[in-house]
């Protein structure tokens, strides 16, 4: 009989210890050790469209092979708050009807990853984890005056959505998001239980709290972030654990389940995988940097070649990117390469920079800014919310950076890479024969002495539009003016402006 009551009391306290606490919600019994299959799902690294995509498929898929409850491995410092907010309503109306919700912390749930473990039903958490820190950035930096509270005001929103689906306590989740928050912890004299309090709405009766004894948990000048014991002691974790073997065991411990099988891990494949690295910013930035490159070669050099199949390829990745995960459309891409074509025909066919470069600039930067607003394929990508400024925002940022790596590799190219016999071919240089004097396309007109406005030569290639041409003794890159021009043909200069001599094909009167 002593031996009975020791472990009925070892039970009780196993049981505590183990992670059920009064602020739990209601959870559907399923009777002692009936069948129930799961499955968990990572969601780590940037909060991303590409990440929401990965979580609805692999959720899809393991609720489609009859998983009762999805487990979500949260291990992130957060992302894109509308990407996260797709996540969250994903969660709360469309899996939890479906199968239970688990958000298992592993590392830490920060920003938007809080955002999307409170709209899960439970939260289980692994020892020194922790959550919270949810107050909207951007990459300039932290947010003032009405644009702060305007975003803070929409993700609040997103938290107490959260907090009502799934009975966690408001007050410390609204404190996750405004630093203005003071939340305190009192006790209820009738009830015995603790509820949470915002500064400016305690309780007015007290006689019914023991408002001598409450206690402060979080001061209006902070960010509510939590340890793992404390989102457990003010139920927010429903369970502190181990590992996922132990957070599986309060499971079936507290529902009333027997898992059938080992938990199958659905982790993001290898093309989800390859879509997100190349949507971060500083592959954005690569990729943008050479395809300028290409773009700056090609215009320089005659033909279409290498340099140009270079632009293409990371232009094409660039706005493939985007369209995967939900970001770019058709728009942006017509509106874009409409644009280079504008400045291939500026600079290859029409001379002088008028309203065809103008044009072609405009649009470039419009499709290029475009990939970073979400817009409905038959809607030109005008920012709608204070997001999508956001967005646009951090795209130039990005575009930027890939930018000034251009103008730096530019340089180096024109200054460095015409002495390379290997890449001699990709640049626009000059040849000379006979001993004749080398001219250069790429100086400035006062620089090609030998070279002025009216000289006739003879084309040594064809000009489709670019190629090279003889004017006495030297050899120089030319643009025929409109049509193509055979070789030896004889032509005259037309123009000299910057970088272009433009040519017209003589008519020989017979």
């Amino acid at each position: 009989m002593k031996n009975l009551l020791i472990y009925s009391v070892l039970f009780l306290f196993s049981g505590i210890a183990f992670g059920v606490d009064s602020n739990e919600p209601n959870t559907a019994k399923r009777g002692p050790g009936k069948a129930a299959r799961a499955a968990a799902i990572s969601v780590s690294g940037m909060i991303d469209n590409g990440l929401y995509k990965s979580i609805r498929r692999r959720t899809d898929a393991a609720i489609a092979k009859g998983a009762t409850y999805i487990i979500y491995e949260v291990s992130t410092y957060g992302g894109d708050v509308e990407s996260a907010d797709n996540i969250c309503k994903y969660l709360i109306h469309d899996v939890a009807p479906k199968a239970r919700t688990v958000a298992y912390v592993t590392t830490e749930a920060i920003s938007a990853g809080s955002m999307i473990s409170v709209s899960c039903q439970d939260i289980i958490m692994k020892k020194n984890t922790t959550i919270g820190d949810s107050a909207p950035i951007t990459m300039t930096g932290k947010l003032e005056g009405v644009e702060r509270e305007k975003a803070e005001s929409f993700i609040r929103a997103i938290f107490e959505r959260a907090a009502e689906a799934n009975n966690y306590p408001k007050p410390l989740l609204r404190a996750m998001v405004t630093d203005r928050i003071e939340v305190w912890r009192i006790k209820n004299v009738k009830t015995g239980k603790f509820e949470f309090f915002e500064g400016d709405r305690l309780p007015k009766d007290v006689n019914n709290w023991e408002m001598a004894a409450k206690e402060l948990i979080n001061s209006d000048k902070d960010i509510l972030t939590l340890t793992a014991s404390n989102a457990y002691e003010y139920g927010i974790a429903r369970a502190v654990v181990e590992n996922r073997a132990a957070a599986m065991a309060f499971l079936e411990g507290r529902d009333g389940v027997k898992f059938a099988t080992d938990v199958p891990e659905l982790r993001t494949n290898w093309s989800e995988e390859m879509v997100r690295w190349v949507n971060s910013p500083a592959v954005t930035s690569i990729l943008f940097m050479l395809g300028l490159l290409g773009l700056y070669m090609e215009l320089n050099s005659p033909g279409l070649g290498l340099p140009g199949l270079l632009a293409v390829v990371c232009f094409a990745i660039l706005f493939g990117s985007k369209f995967l995960i939900g970001m770019a459309n058709w728009v942006e891409a017509l509106i874009f390469f409409v644009g280079v074509a504008l400045l291939f025909v500026e600079v290859l066919i029409l001379p002088g920079f008028g309203i065809a470069g103008m044009a072609g600039i405009i649009l470039v930067i419009v499709g290029l800014l475009g990939m970073f607003v979400r817009n409905p394929p038959d809607k030109l990508p005008i920012p709608q919310t204070s997001y999508d400024v956001n967005r646009v925002v951090d795209g130039v940022l990005t575009l930027g950076a890939g930018f000034l790596g251009f103008l730096v590799l530019a340089w180096l190219i024109s200054k460095h890479l015409p002495k390379s016999k290997l890449f001699a071919g990709l640049v626009l240089t000059s040849a000379s024969t006979g001993g004749g004097p080398e001219v250069n396309m790429s100086a400035p007109p006062e620089a090609q002495v030998n070279v002025k406005m009216g000289d006739e030569g003879t084309a040594l290639s064809t000009l489709r539009p670019s190629g090279k041409a003889k004017f006495g003794e030297a050899v120089v890159d030319v643009v025929a003016e409109g049509e193509f021009i055979s070789p030896g043909s004889r032509i005259k200069i037309v123009l000299i402006e910057g970088v272009r001599v433009v040519v017209r094909k003589l008519i020989i009167d017979k």
